[in-house]
């Protein structure tokens, strides 16, 4: 009997203890998506030239053959300005959803279900329709073609991609689009169940709520204002930011046993 309690006891800490890791993971995703990997951080390249550090043309590549110019002369910044910086905070968003799903699965189980599965499929979307890479392959294959044909062939390819994601336009995508929506559409239901949780506090779900309502109001007036959508991710953004270092603060707590769950 004795043998069997110590043994539960031991499961308990191990999955404790993952549970911790866990949380700090999450806190640590949270504080990277927030310094260097910002979403629409090719948007910041390009408003505030490459920030002094690179140089940035005045406006976005358009065409295939401009995007194989720009790779070819500063890969980096071709990188960058075709969401490489995303592609990495998609991926970051997907371990904080799951540090927070654990901690606030108790508070409303079926929501957070619902959240993750949201995030999670938007995320898969986003992977599936980013064609960073891809991109960066044609170029380089355009470069060493030794034809005409070759090199039509790559620039009509290259076209194809921009018809599936092209970062230079309003309308990036379909799939980007329908992956932003979804990732928001998790963090708006997230930060509501925040709001019944008495482990995060009512700042931290108020902030979120602002973060990812902002960020579907773009969705919203698309149709009607299309003019001025910027306005709504740049409204967003720095409600975004703070979200990200409050949740950060407590997954941290969290993952150091600082906050019972």
């Amino acid at each position: 009997m004795i043998m069997q309690t110590d043994h539960r006891e031991s499961r308990v800490k191990t999955t404790n203890s993952t549970w911790r890791v866990l949380y700090i993971a999450g806190g640590i995703a949270a504080v990277i998506a927030v310094l260097v990997f910002r979403r629409y951080f090719s948007v910041e390249m390009m408003q505030f030239k490459g920030f002094g550090l690179f140089s940035v043309a005045d406006e976005w590549p358009v065409s295939a053959l401009d995007w194989f110019a720009l790779f070819q002369e500063n890969r980096f910044v071709g990188l960058v300005l075709f969401d490489l910086f995303d592609l990495v905070n998609y991926g970051l968003v997907g371990l904080i959803f799951l540090a927070l799903y654990r901690a606030l699965r108790e508070v409303n189980k079926s929501a957070m279900v619902l959240a993750i599965t949201f995030g999670f499929v938007g995320i898969a979307v986003y992977y599936a329709s980013n064609q960073t890479f891809a991109m960066l392959n044609l170029s380089g294959r355009f470069v060493t073609a030794t034809s005409e044909a070759e090199r039509a062939m790559f620039v009509a390819a290259g076209e194809a991609l921009l018809e599936i994601h092209d970062p230079g336009k309003l309308n990036p995508g379909t799939g980007i689009y329908l992956s932003l929506f979804l990732v928001l559409l998790a963090g708006l239901v997230i930060s509501i169940v925040m709001l019944r949780s008495e482990i995060f506090n009512k700042a931290t779900a108020i902030v979120g709520i602002l973060a990812n309502g902002f960020g579907l109001g773009f969705f919203i007036a698309l149709p009607f204002i299309a003019e001025y959508v910027w306005l709504f991710p740049t409204i967003s953004a720095p409600f975004r930011m703070i979200w990200y270092i409050l949740m950060a603060i407590k997954l941290f707590q969290l993952g150091m046993g600082g906050t019972k769950e």
